[in-house]
């Protein structure tokens, strides 16, 4: 996509609000997330996100209606370039963990702040001082101290969830400098229509195969038949995910990506209270070291927002 990086950045600034979305964002999705195991159980990667979809979009569009929210993107190539990097940082996400350790997907995943820092400042001149540089830095490491990948041979399986992370990157980036204009209801539209088109793709492709949850995974599941649990807890994601990601989305519109993306890593922290919630899980030391980190970078960022 050709873009003006001459384009100037938006008047809306707040750096502290953004950072109170992003974790409210991060941990809404953090906490139905926890029941995504429940649906694999009974359906495939490809027909949860086709039905989620289709949930979310069959409700924001007659509210968008009622309420009078513009769905008519200011810029197409913008919105559909930035739907179309995040769509597949997801899709690459959770298909890499049909193949490897889900500590592994997540922790390049996660590695997206570092490559929003990069971009940001290679491509942008985005000044970037030696605190938020600090914050990045921090905050990855306590990422790495709580999923603790581990050291196998670098292959193409290794490399696939640092693309999740640079493209994922790529459409924080693009939120901020070429979206700025869109509303969340343009940028949410764009982000689950793009993500349920993925989802038809793939079920045509596996379509007329005989598939099985159980032998096939999640990422590897044609259409199946659906249960009330699947059918139950997929409604609840398009409802949860939405208001987490339309959070997240409003966030980005509110401050530089390489502040909001630090605060993406609330989503560990999130998911850990979660996790011992609902399933009794406990962290380790080194979790909580990790998770340490996680949190002593975003109050970095917060004391020193509106600083290089």
């Amino acid at each position: 996509m050709t873009t003006d990086t001459g384009h100037p950045l938006p008047t809306r600034y707040d750096p502290r609000q953004a950072a109170m979305l992003a974790v409210f964002g991060m941990s809404c999705l953090a906490f139905i997330d926890n029941f995504v195991p429940v649906i694999a159980r009974d359906i495939g990667l490809w027909q949860f996100h086709a039905a989620r979809s289709a949930m979310i979009l069959a409700g924001l569009l007659p509210l968008a209606v009622l309420m009078g929210w513009r769905l008519r993107p200011r810029s197409w190539r913008a919105v559909a370039w930035r739907s179309f990097c995040i769509a597949s940082a997801m899709m690459l996400y959770f298909g890499a963990t049909a193949t490897m350790p889900v500590s592994q997907v997540a922790a390049g995943l996660l590695s997206s702040p570092i490559f929003v820092v990069l971009i940001s400042w290679g491509f942008y001149g985005a000044e970037i001082g030696k605190w938020r540089w600090l914050a990045v830095t921090l905050g990855f490491a306590g990422v790495l101290l709580v999923l603790r990948p581990s050291g196998d041979t670098l292959s193409v399986l290794n490399v696939v969830p640092l693309f999740a992370g640079l493209l994922y990157a790529l459409g924080a980036v693009a939120t901020r400098r070429y979206c700025a204009d869109e509303n969340e209801a343009v940028l949410v539209a764009g982000f689950f229509g793009t993500s349920g088109l993925f989802g038809v793709v793939g079920l045509l492709v596996l379509a007329g195969t005989v598939t099985d949850p159980a032998i096939d995974g999640f990422f590897g599941t044609g259409l199946q038949t659906w249960t009330s649990d699947a059918l139950f807890w997929t409604f609840w994601q398009a409802v949860v995910s939405v208001i987490g990601i339309g959070s997240l989305f409003r966030a980005y519109l509110l401050a530089e990506a390489s502040h909001v993306a630090v605060f993406e890593y609330a989503f560990i922290v999130a998911a850990a209270f979660w996790g011992y919630m609902l399933w009794g899980q406990v962290p380790d030391a080194f979790a909580l070291l990790g998770m340490a980190f996680i949190i002593a970078a975003g109050v970095v960022i917060i004391k020193r927002s509106g600083a290089a």
